[in-house]
């Protein structure tokens, strides 16, 4: 039986976030990391932040907003994920609800922790993610679209070139960004080797 899954076509309500550098302390306040599992990460995204608006009164963050209630396309500017390694910030947002982020360009670390988790980023132009974070303000139960083998993202109607890394792109495509589904599918395989190990087997 095959574990592991295969990503191409993502398709879900818009969440845009605006802003460039976004970094990982953000996304995920740092006293949410003493946790040994990432169970409940979600009810903290972008905590501060959210506080912060509520503060001053000012219109809700995107992550607060009932508009975007139920978003799992998540559009953001350059730079996102910037900051400290830590995969806790990939895992609360898709936790969250994120099954996919659209964005001008990503911190590699945090690019390489979304992979390992099954979460694409892709990259669009700046003009172009302009027009994806407008028609998401403008029309937030609009979806958006997606396509990795198409390297495509679809929105208003409006088809876009997005960009990703080939080796990304391979990975989730051919499911061979889950290590742990890899492993499971050739346990027999690991069983062979492990009862041959003197070590496993006792001397």
């Amino acid at each position: 039986m095959m574990t592991t899954r295969q990503i191409d076509r993502l398709q879900g309500r818009p969440i845009p976030l605006r802003g460039h550098d976004i970094d990982t302390d953000r996304i995920i306040p740092a006293r949410y990391l003493k946790s040994v599992s990432f169970d409940h990460l979600e009810q903290h995204v972008f905590e501060d932040d959210r506080k912060a608006l509520e503060g001053r009164g000012a219109p809700p963050h995107p992550f607060s907003d009932p508009r975007y209630s139920g978003a799992s396309v998540l559009v953001v500017n350059r730079n996102f994920g910037c900051g400290s390694s830590r995969e806790h910030a990939p895992q609360a947002l898709q936790r969250w609800g994120i099954k996919a982020i659209v964005g001008e360009s990503y911190s590699e670390i945090f690019f390489g922790n979304a992979l390992a988790m099954g979460l694409p980023c892709v990259s669009l132009s700046p003009e172009d993610i302009e027009a994806v974070l407008a028609e998401a303000e403008a029309h937030p139960d609009r979806d958006v679209t997606v396509s990795l083998s198409a390297r495509q993202v679809t929105a208003a109607g409006r088809t876009f070139a997005a960009t990703i890394s080939p080796t990304a792109r391979e990975a989730f495509l051919h499911g061979t960004w889950d290590a742990m589904g890899l492993l499971l599918d050739d346990v027999d395989q690991i069983k062979a080797v492990a009862a041959a190990l003197p070590y496993v087997r006792g001397f």
